[in-house]
């Protein structure tokens, strides 16, 4: 007979769980508040950890065909001038893609008998030696071997088990785009981008694959400071005015519908995912400020570690204590270099961006990618 996994949350990580868990065997059933799937207006970096993990998924070429391949890198600043001319290529593999044609991918993989349930909250969880079960807002109880809360920032599985913790603020608000575009200085053959640091603010641009380009603006700001829609397009042209080229472009050929604004936060590491017969992953377990481009992947890492874990001859319980021994070090350290980046990135000091700038303008791109390996090379 079939174990049963009950998964609360429907996004990256909870389908690339529920992936894994059927690859091993699994009898999968998902439940999301939401009233349709659709990931949109933003594109996820890939870097080789990721696609590491979505090839153990058994998607990892799918993801690369619909994909686009970084080719190039480079960090300037805000007029222009280079601080680090980085060849991906030369150094390790990544992508990007669109946040909703990953989904697609991900869900297109379920296998027959997976079922998704829409417009159904979690309401509360009990468990004994034996099962854990849900008890969700139509009114339905569901009974399965191990539940997994991958239901997101404001997680209800990680409210149950831990209370409410206090997010925090990373003090940088957010605008995000995706548009059709073309430069012939960043042409999709070379794929990838570039960021542009300014003052307490800066840009980055990329190709996503399908003819797409997604740009990203994150502003130093107070926190709660609502930009609304109709004035999001204004606002991110008076905030770069004058910035590297193509910046205003890229943002005047974007739709004003397709702009995104959210204030960025992250959580304080925590110590213990787990009681019992129910775990988090992804954002519910570890969310981090996204200046390493590493929330979707550790999801994905979570994935193919929680499944190995469930899939030995221990009990639940003990499992997931050895799922969390495996991954807490490791998204805890990337949690904690996320918000260091955004010290280093979102600088207003003009001193200390100076001298930030001369240190990025000496180190070999090299360099930089060997203190970024115990990251992006890692293989799960």
């Amino acid at each position: 007979m079939k174990k049963k996994a009950i998964v609360i949350g429907a996004g990256i990580g909870g389908l690339c769980t529920a992936i894994a868990l059927q690859n091993k065997g699994w009898e999968i059933s998902i439940f999301d508040k939401a009233t349709a799937l659709s990931e949109v207006g933003a594109g996820i970096v890939l870097a080789a950890n990721a696609l590491h993990a979505l090839a153990r998924l058994g998607v990892g070429d799918l993801v690369r065909k619909r994909g686009a391949s970084v080719g190039r890198a480079e960090i300037r600043t805000w007029k222009g001038e280079m601080l680090v001319d980085f060849s991906t290529a030369e150094h390790t593999e990544s992508y990007l893609i669109n946040r909703g044609i990953l989904q697609q991918i991900l869900l297109d993989s379920l296998q027959e008998g997976t079922s998704i349930q829409l417009n159904t909250s979690l309401v509360t969880i009990n468990q004994n030696d034996e099962k854990v079960e849900a008890v969700l807002s139509n009114g339905n109880k569901v009974v399965g071997d191990v539940l997994i809360g991958a239901d997101g920032f404001h997680s209800v599985v990680r409210e149950q088990l831990f209370g409410v913790g206090e997010p925090r603020y990373g003090g940088y608000t957010a605008l995000r785009g995706i548009c059709d575009f073309t430069d012939s200085n960043y042409t999709t053959e070379h794929g990838g981008g570039f960021e542009a640091w300014g003052p307490g603010k800066r840009f980055g641009f990329s190709h996503i694959g399908q003819g797409k380009v997604f740009w990203f603006a994150a502003i130093n700001m107070p926190q709660g400071i609502e930009i609304p829609k109709g004035e999001r397009k204004k606002v991110a042209l008076q905030t770069f005015e004058g910035w590297y080229n193509p910046i205003e472009t890229v943002i005047k050929a974007t739709e004003e519908s397709a702009i995104l604004h959210h204030d960025i936060f992250d959580r304080k590491p925590i110590v213990k995912w787990s009681k019992g017969k129910i775990t988090l992953v992804g954002d519910a377990a570890h969310p981090m400020l996204p200046n390493l481009g590493q929330g979707g992947a550790q999801a994905m890492e979570d994935a193919v570690v929680l499944a190995n874990c469930l899939s030995t001859s221990n009990s639940v319980a003990e499992s997931l204590r050895i799922f969390e021994e495996k991954r807490i070090p490791r998204t805890s350290r990337i949690i904690v270099q996320s918000r260091r980046m955004a010290r280093l990135v979102q600088m207003e000091n003009p001193i200390a961006i100076k001298v930030r700038n001369r240190v990025f303008q000496t180190i070999p791109s090299s360099k930089l990618a060997e203190r970024l390996s115990w990251l992006v090379d890692y293989k799960v």
